[in-house]
């Protein structure tokens, strides 16, 4: 039977839960997602984990976080003054928000922390430091 290696192209069904349970995201209801291993298209877990599945195969893998989105980074928050903002802008706190980069790249924030002076802004991946759980079924190899 055909297994999946390294450059192929497949399709899959997944459920990506936390270890609380919680789900973050599902294929599940819609068409299967196409990915070619080794783009970097998905998280290198996923692609590790389909790599030797044969097409029908359904497993269920933990992802540690080094491994998906990578650990969470202080680096990545940023305070900024309110006055940098346009004037009426209120921001919230879980507000999700786009910067942009000098170079013109948008950069997807999250408003974490609001006071009368300043915005505290988080540009972490929302599941960054977090392992992941995945119920995979390899639908085929194209």
């Amino acid at each position: 039977m055909t297994t999946v290696k390294h450059g192929d192209t497949v399709k899959v069904h997944y459920t990506g839960k936390l270890p609380d349970g919680k789900v973050f995201g599902t294929s599940m209801d819609r068409a299967s997602v196409e990915f070619t291993i080794g783009k970097g298209k998905v998280i290198p877990g996923l692609e590790q984990a389909v790599v030797g599945m044969s097409p029908g195969e359904s497993k269920t893998v933990v992802v540690p976080s080094d491994n998906a989105y990578g650990p969470w980074r202080e680096e990545r928050v940023i305070v900024v003054d309110r006055r940098r903002f346009p004037e009426g802008f209120d921001p919230q706190l879980g507000q999700r928000l786009k910067l942009r980069q000098r170079d013109g790249r948008p950069v997807p924030v999250k408003v974490t922390g609001v006071t009368e002076f300043s915005v505290r802004l988080d540009a972490n991946h929302p599941l960054a430091g977090k392992d992941l759980i995945f119920d995979v079924e390899l639908v085929e190899i194209v």
